[in-house]
């Protein structure tokens, strides 16, 4: 099966019903959701399945979501359904509650790192919110944007943060802190960062 088809030769790619730039908001966006998915399967491989099936049902969904996120950013047709809606983002939220009561407590920013799942996990950690800020800018100048993909993305970024904590925890290894940060977490990091 050939896979290229030289369409895109002359700096543009197809769309849902339209063609359009390939460094256009829209694919910018997408691409971006695109790359939150290839970390994820990245870190996927590096994650115990006899210590971490949980995650990896999680991780797994949140895959599958993300085509869904990126295949309602492309489609463009005038009578468009989505294929995204709130029950994953409300699945991801009790998700991220239950990780964050297994993960010890915390004060402090901490330092990406620890094991490689957990460093890849704040890879796409940080990813997504490159294509949350992405979106936002999308939902600038474009009409009719999902804006539920934006709030998934909100989300998706609290729960890998969640799951790196979770990725060194269980195999007992200890979150890096950075040493000049304040206290910024109430309760341990029970609750809600002070800053967004």
């Amino acid at each position: 099966m050939r896979i290229y088809t030289r369409t895109g030769d002359k700096g543009q790619t197809s769309l849902v019903g339209a063609r359009t730039d390939k460094d256009a908001p829209r694919v910018e966006t997408y691409g971006t959701i695109d790359e939150v998915n290839s970390f994820i399967g990245k870190a996927m491989t590096e994650l115990d399945s006899a210590i971490f099936s949980d995650l990896l049902t999680d991780l797994e969904a949140i895959q599958n979501e993300l085509f869904d996120c990126g295949g309602d950013l492309s489609n463009v047709k005038p009578s468009r359904t989505y294929k995204m809606s709130e029950e994953p983002v409300e699945v991801l939220e009790k998700r991220i509650d239950e990780l964050m009561e297994e993960a010890p407590l915390l004060e402090r920013f901490i330092l990406p790192g620890g094991s490689p799942a957990a460093a890849t996990l704040h890879i796409a950690r940080t990813v997504t919110r490159r294509a949350e800020r992405l979106m936002v800018t999308l939902m600038k100048v474009e009409e009719d944007i999902p804006t539920v993909v934006q709030r998934y993305l909100n989300r998706l970024s609290d729960y890998l943060f969640a799951a790196s904590r979770v990725a060194n925890s269980r195999i007992n290894i200890r979150d890096n802190e950075y040493v000049r940060s304040a206290k910024v977490f109430r309760n341990g990091g029970r609750a809600k960062k002070v800053e967004e």
